[in-house]
Formats: structure tokens, C-alpha cells, sequence
């Protein structure tokens, strides 16, 4: 019946999805981290502000943003606040019961599939789009915005959302140099410096663009933060984003406050080409990462939308507050996340090499098993979560579209179950057997707990939900003897934290940036400034202990044995972005999430549903499930 409920609540919003942007399956990652864009869900703290909030709507979606720039946010929260700022080509908007993407700076669209197999697109932008500041929007600002985000000097997080853009590789392409990093690898030097992505400006109202294949999702791509255009002599102030005397947008909404660690203050802009339908004038964005100070502002009227709730309080809210909680169908996972360079092996196993990198994918798949993902959607999350059986998650359409990716997850394996893990709760003491029987191979077992297992820290960012997760799996290891501390940072410290790999394992979650299973697998590619586990990277970059295998595909040869990452994932993930064939496509990346998941850096907890209190008053909200939320066609009785 969960998943029943589940699926219905998802696809009352994403089936319009469907059929829109360019034919196939597209839908819509953020950032994201639980984006996602990074698509994720931060929450920093109490939020006491001496701004203007008398009138206007008022909102907490997370703390701080770490970044409010188009091209460095990674995070949900930061990328629907950009959302309300910017205007692209494409934007998502509501359509009957679904959502749609459309044009949005953009008049016109022409599509010229060329006789290399690349694909042309000529946009022709509105005569009225303008910054915020009364200057022209022109088809350069775009240029000069997209070869900014795709390139090495920025090296932003979402750079590889170009890749499907010609020109893309070649600003990537590097050869080693004589200079080692701290890790002893070869620090790469840029082939091509002066390369650009293919995207020309014909004049100030035209923008001529070249993909290197068709792209079945390229208008959700167009809708992502990444692709909207910003000014050079703009953000040639390093801190342009920083404070709304230098921040110039083109979007709804215009910056007019932000007290740091408090309140971002948005008011309607003027110079928006359609700012006749910008029913709300002003919104207030607190930050805040304390789900106690949301609920008590949310419940004195203060706040009018609340994106965390305490879960000690989730089942009162749901019967004394029917209309205003509210659950929603999201496409994202909650996941733990493993560094891969770090050595969980007992001091004297003798391993080493790709032995060692085998047994620890074998020890951090068995741990997985230990976890019982149904008490932590019952007891812990209620919200109508899914337990999780896959990395990418539900939602996602496979090949045949009456399908989902995940129902089709690890079938080589001839499991009865789907995906990776059985998560029947009949099978928990199945799964607890298998990894104990593995664990016994590695270290010492006493007949009731392991006496050598390192001891590991989890990380996770400040959040009485995370904590409450932390704490269970914290429970669950110690019952067998491994011991896990625990570590909360405030949400910007915890994303620096965490993507520069300075921690041993740590809690995650993926939003899909649009309905295509590549938006949770391109992220794990070695250059990726998402490759949070930091395959590829430091240590692992020489370690040759992967495989794959597509030779069963028709028309490719590529079979690895014991290769780097580099040799075997980034190699399949090539392929993808390549491959017109959907049949193809969709089996090639079956076996990029199979090699994904072998190392065990994943274990996924549950694919997510969207908790969050809106108030009664509130009318035209509406919200899709990549975990964007829109203000600004709402109206406040």
C-alpha cells in the first residue's frame, strides 16, 4: 500500500512531464543535491532579522546558501531561490494537474539534425528580456554564462552538465604533468586553453547552439540553473552573488536584502519581461537549519512555508494540521555515502592493490545489509518514504516508459528481489546472516561482535532528522562491535566537508535534475564536482580493480578487466552521452549503476517524499519532484 501511495503521489506530477521537452522519457537534480541542482536539504540556523518582512510571503527552506551564482550552486534550496532570480531559455511551469517545460527567454526554437549525427538548435531571444538594471539581455550573455560554468578555471560542480554540448571534451582534455599532488598523482595541464563550447551568438537576439548527439532531456537541461546566462562585467566581481548591490539578475525577482545567516529578501523586478504575472510581490527566504524554530514560526503565522519538520512532531502535525502538511512524490535517494580512500581493512590483512579495493567493496556491501531501511521510513522519516533498493531512483522511466530504471536494477544478477538489497522486511535476518558471514572473513569475530573493525565517524549535516538516521545506524553497527561516532557541521562547512573528501562516511541524498537516469550516474564520473566518495581521485585514481563488460551490446567492444576507474566508468559514461539508440543507451547505463553499486561507496536508504507545512492562505504555490519550489503566481488571502 507505501508503495502504491508513493507512486501515485510521484507520477500526479511528473506524467505531464513526460510528454514534453524533446520527445522520449524528459522530465526534469539539482541540483542536486537532495540536489541537485544538488539538487540537497540544507538547514543552518535561527534565523532573528531586522529586515522589512511586514508584507510579502514569507518562507524557510534551509540556512545559509552557500552560493546564490547560477554556475556554483549545487544545492535545492539555493537553486529554487535562483530560479526566482534568473530567466533562461526554458523554465518549468505548471499544466493542469502536471508541469511542463516551456520557453521562457526564448521566442523561438529551431532543431537541424546534421549529417555528423550532431544536432543544431537556434533560439531567438524576446526583445524585452532585460537585467535587472535596465541593460539588454543579449544571445553573448548566454556565451559567455554557459562556457563559464562548462570550463576548468571555474570548475564548478555542475560543469559536466555540458557535456552533451559539443565543444565540452575538448575543453577538458589534459595530459599529465611532472607535478604531483599531496597524493603522489600527476596534477593535469589543459590541452586546448583556449577551447569553447560550441554556442555562438549570430547576434545580439540569435543563439546558435550544437549538441553532440540528440538529447532527449535538453530542455530540462536548458531549465537548470547552470544554463542561465550572467554578465561578464558582473561577475567579474568575484563577490557579485554576495550581496544585492552587485547582484544583477534577469529573472522575476530582483535581491534587495540578505542578512547573512537570517533573511534573503526578494521584490518583484520591474524590468522582468513578464512582470505583469508576478502576482506576489515580495518574498522572504529565512534561513534557518532548526526544524523546532520552523515549526514555532509556521505555527505563531510568522512563516508561511516550512521546508523541515521535527520528526517527533510528524505524526500530531499530520491530524491537528490535515490541509497544511503536506507529501508530495519527489525523484531523489537518501543514501550513505563511503570515501573510497578510506581503509576499513584490519592493520594486518596482508591486502593490497586491487585485493584490497575487492574486499573493501565486499565489506561495505555487507554493511549495507546490517540496516533496516523499513524501521527507518516507518519510525524514523514517516513521510511516506520508499525503502531503497537502487541508487537511481523511483521515478525514473527506463526504455520502455511503462517501466521504471530501478524495477530493471542488477536483473543480471537473477535476484527475486529489485535492485541490490531485499528490502522485504522478511529478509532482515537474511541480510543480517549474509554480512555477518562476510565480515567474519576480514576480522575477528568474537560469537557476537567484530573486535577489529576501525572505528569510522559519520558525518552529517546539523538537522534533528539526519541526527535521528545517524543515530539509528550508529545503533545498528554497535550491536555487532563496530563503533561510529558522530559529527554534525553546519550546512556549508558539511558540502565543503564532504566533497573534498575529508571525512570516512557521510549522509547524502540526489534529487534528479530531470527525468533520465543519467542525472544520477554522470555525477560519479572522476572530473565530476559532485564525485563526493572521490572515485578517481586521490589514492583510488591508480587503483586498477573495476570491470565492465558491453561487448553483450550490439556495436561496442569495451571489456575491462581489473582497470582504473577512469578505463572502465568515465569510459561508459562516454558511451551514454554518445549513444542515439534509447535501447542502448538505457542498457548501457544498467551497467554503469551496476558498477556504481559493486564498490558499495552507495548504500541508499529510501527514495525520498517532499515533507513540508504550507498555510492555508497560501494559493497558487506549486512545487515538481526534482524539489523545486515556485512563489511567485501566489496569492495570500
Amino acid at each position: 500500500m507505501k508503495m502504491k501511495k508513493f507512486l501515485a503521489l510521484l507520477l500526479a506530477g511528473t506524467m505531464a512531464l513526460s510528454v514534453v521537452a524533446c520527445g522520449d522519457s524528459a522530465q526534469s537534480g539539482s541540483s542536486k543535491e537532495e540536489s541537485s541542482a544538488t539538487k540537497e536539504e540544507g538547514k543552518e540556523g535561527d534565523s532573528e532579522s531586522t529586515a522589512d518582512t511586514a508584507d510579502g510571503l514569507s518562507v524557510c527552506l534551509a540556512s545559509e546558501p552557500a552560493s546564490l551564482d547560477p554556475a556554483l550552486n549545487s544545492a535545492v534550496d539555493g537553486a529554487t531561490m535562483i530560479l526566482h532570480l534568473f530567466s533562461g531559455l526554458t523554465k518549468w511551469e505548471k499544466s493542469g494537474d502536471g508541469l511542463e517545460v516551456v520557453l521562457d527567454g526564448a521566442t523561438d526554437e529551431e532543431k537541424t539534425e546534421n549529417a555528423d549525427g550532431t544536432v543544431t538548435y537556434t533560439y531567438t531571444l524576446r526583445d524585452d528580456m532585460k537585467w535587472s538594471d535596465g541593460e539588454p539581455v543579449t544571445a553573448e550573455d548566454f556565451v559567455f554564462g554557459w562556457n563559464r560554468a562548462a570550463g576548468p578555471e571555474l570548475s564548478a560542480d555542475y560543469n559536466y552538465m555540458f557535456d552533451v554540448v559539443d565543444g565540452y571534451e575538448a575543453m577538458w582534455e589534459s595530459e599529465d604533468s611532472s607535478e604531483l599532488d599531496e597524493d603522489g598523482n600527476p596534477i593535469p595541464t589543459f590541452v586546448n586553453p583556449d577551447a569553447k563550447l560550441n554556442v555562438v551568438a549570430k547576434d545580439d537576439k540569435t543563439l546558435e547552439v550544437t549538441l553532440v548527439t540528440d538529447v532527449p532531456y535538453w530542455r530540462e537541461l536548458l531549465a537548470f540553473p547552470s544554463y542561465l546566462p550572467v554578465r561578464e562585467d558582473v561577475v567579474a566581481d568575484e563577490s557579485w552573488a554576495t550581496d544585492p548591490k552587485t547582484y544583477v539578475c534577469n529573472g522575476p525577482y530582483t535581491m534587495t536584502g540578505w542578512d547573512h545567516n537570517s533573511v534573503i529578501t526578494l521584490e518583484k523586478n520591474e524590468n522582468y519581461y513578464d512582470a505583469d504575472s508576478i502576482t506576489m510581490d515580495k518574498i522572504n527566504f529565512f534561513l534557518s537549519d532548526d526544524a523546532n524554530n520552523m515549526l514555532t514560526n509556521f505555527e505563531n503565522g510568522s512563516w508561511q512555508l516550512i521546508d523541515d519538520i521535527p520528526t517527533n512532531e510528524i505524526a500530531s502535525l499530520k491530524e491537528n494540521y490535515p490541509d497544511e502538511f503536506q507529501v508530495e512524490g519527489q525523484i531523489g535517494t537518501y543514501y550513505v555515502c563511503w570515501n573510497i580512500n578510506e581503509d576499513i581493512l584490519p592493520a594486518d590483512s596482508g591486502l593490497s592493490g586491487t585485493e584490497a579495493e575487492a574486499a573493501r567493496a565486499e565489506i561495505r556491501n555487507a554493511v549495507a545489509l546490517l540496516f533496516d531501511r523499513n524501521y527507518i521510513v516507518d519510525e524514523i522519516a514517516q513521510g511516506g518514504q520508499v525503502p531503497a533498493s537502487s541508487f537511481v531512483a523511483m521515478g525514473i522511466t527506463d526504455a520502455d516508459s511503462s517501466e521504471q530504471f530501478y524495477e530493471n536494477a542488477n536483473k543480471a544478477a537473477g535476484n527475486k528481489f529489485l535492485g541490490y538489497y531485499d528490502t522485504d522486511a522478511s529478509a532482515l535476518q537474511d541480510n543480517y546472516n549474509k554480512a555477518i558471514d562476510v565480515l567474519k572473513k576480514y576480522y575477528d569475530y568474537d560469537g557476537q561482535k567484530f573486535t577489529n573493525f576501525p572505528g569510522m565517524t559519520y558525518l552529517y549535516n546539523t538537522s534533528e532528522g539526519h541526527k535521528a538516521i545517524g543515530e539509528y545506524l550508529q545503533s545498528a553497527l554497535a550491536a555487532i562491535g563496530i563503533t561510529m561516532q558522530l559529527e554534525n557541521q553546519e550546512w556549508n562547512t558539511f558540502l565543503e566537508t564532504r566533497k573534498n573528501g575529508d571525512y570516512s562516511i557521510a549522509r547524502n541524498g540526489w534529487l534528479a535534475d530531470y527525468n533520465d537516469p543519467i542525472s544520477f550516474l554522470d555525477m560519479w564520473t572522476t572530473g565530476s564536482g559532485n564525485n563526493d566518495v572521490q572515485f578517481g581521485k586521490g589514492a583510488n585514481a591508480q587503483v586498477a580493480a573495476y570491470s565492465i563488460d558491453l561487448t553483450d551490446i550490439d556495436g561496442y567492444d569495451l571489456k575491462v578487466e581489473n582497470g582504473t576507474w577512469a578505463q572502465t566508468y568515465d569510459e561508459v559514461m562516454k558511451a551514454i552521452k554518445l549513444e542515439s539508440d534509447k535501447d542502448k543507451r538505457y542498457a548501457l547505463m544498467h551497467k554503469a549503476e551496476d558498477l556504481l553499486m559493486s564498490t558499495g561507496c552507495i548504500c541508499p536508504l529510501y527514495y525520498y517524499t517532499d515533507l513540508f507545512m504550507i498555510d492555508s492562505s497560501v494559493d497558487g504555490f506549486f512545487s515538481n519532484p526534482l524539489g523545486y519550489k515556485y512563489f511567485m503566481y501566489t496569492t495570500m488571502e
